[in-house]
């Protein structure tokens, strides 16, 4: 279709609009967020989050557009496959959660699950354990064998990262033998925890540390491989561990990353607390 010379040229003159002005703008910011989550892992909406919590404007629909047209996109999840199996020679705890994912205070309840890595020389294994009320991996481990030590060092970094004892905790697990060895209940039981097992053939009972699971294969394990080694994967780990507690933006928790969402809940008891230790007023 034939333009006449002089649109051509007053249209080459024309001032870019405010809204090309704001989406150069917005472009870079856009790109530096979706880089900082563990090198592009967050889609639109945790990008529309996390620049929500910088105080930088903008809609949903504004990032999403601009993704596109930079390329950018997150990662998705996949599925999951069971890694440990049921033992009927174990005498098993009762079912103390019944699918109530949910808890009102750090130390409350926890849930473990191991996974697994195939690696060139072989699948490694990945043991978790995460504290329900924040979604904060609170222990983890990896093992080249599926012996009963990997979920205990995993649940001894979790008491340690705890203060030193689990006191009142529910532990809550599926019917896998390394959680019902009696090294592991004997090491619940002198840390003050209370076992819990998930009833047998339930796909649901427990969903919150599988869940945890397909995080971490989605964002680290089937994104970053192949696998050389079982030290490759322990040091990814160790990173994607670090910036799950104290970067990742989680939706059950409100869009904040877990160790924040612990400390606000210490700040709001500290207030508390001064607010009951102050004298009562005469007036």
């Amino acid at each position: 279709m034939p333009i006449a010379p002089s649109t051509y040229y007053a249209a080459k003159k024309r001032p870019p609009s405010s809204r090309s002005l704001r989406d150069e703008a917005l472009k870079p910011e856009i790109a530096r967020v979706h880089s900082e989550s563990l090198d592009g892992l967050y889609g639109a909406r945790k990008v529309w989050k996390q620049l929500g919590r910088e105080k930088i404007p903008v809609a949903r629909c504004t990032v999403a557009r601009l993704m596109r047209e930079l390329g950018l996109s997150g990662v998705r999840r996949g599925a999951f496959k069971v890694t440990t199996h049921a033992d009927g020679r174990h005498v098993r705890p009762a079912d103390l959660v019944e699918r109530n994912f949910t808890a009102n205070r750090p130390n409350q309840l926890w849930f473990a699950d191991i996974t697994y890595v195939a690696t060139w020389s072989g699948f490694v294994y990945v043991a978790f354990v995460t504290d329900v009320f924040s979604r904060m991996i609170v222990g983890w481990r990896v093992s080249s064998s599926l012996r009963s030590d990997l979920a205990i060092d995993a649940l001894e970094m979790a008491v340690w990262a705890r203060g030193g004892d689990a006191q009142g905790v529910i532990h809550h697990s599926d019917r896998g033998v390394q959680y019902l060895s009696i090294r592991y209940t004997e090491r619940l039981a002198e840390a003050g925890a209370v076992a819990s097992v998930g009833s047998k053939g339930d796909s649901y009972d427990n969903a919150l540390a599988e869940t945890i699971n397909g995080l971490y294969k989605t964002e680290v394990i089937r994104r970053r491989g192949p696998w050389r080694n079982i030290d490759d994967v322990e040091f990814a780990t160790l990173e994607w561990v670090d910036w799950f507690n104290n970067r990742r933006l989680l939706e059950p928790i409100g869009d904040i990353p877990p160790a924040e969402f612990e400390g606000l809940y210490w700040l709001e008891q500290a207030a508390n607390d001064t607010v009951g230790l102050k004298e009562p007023s005469l007036h």
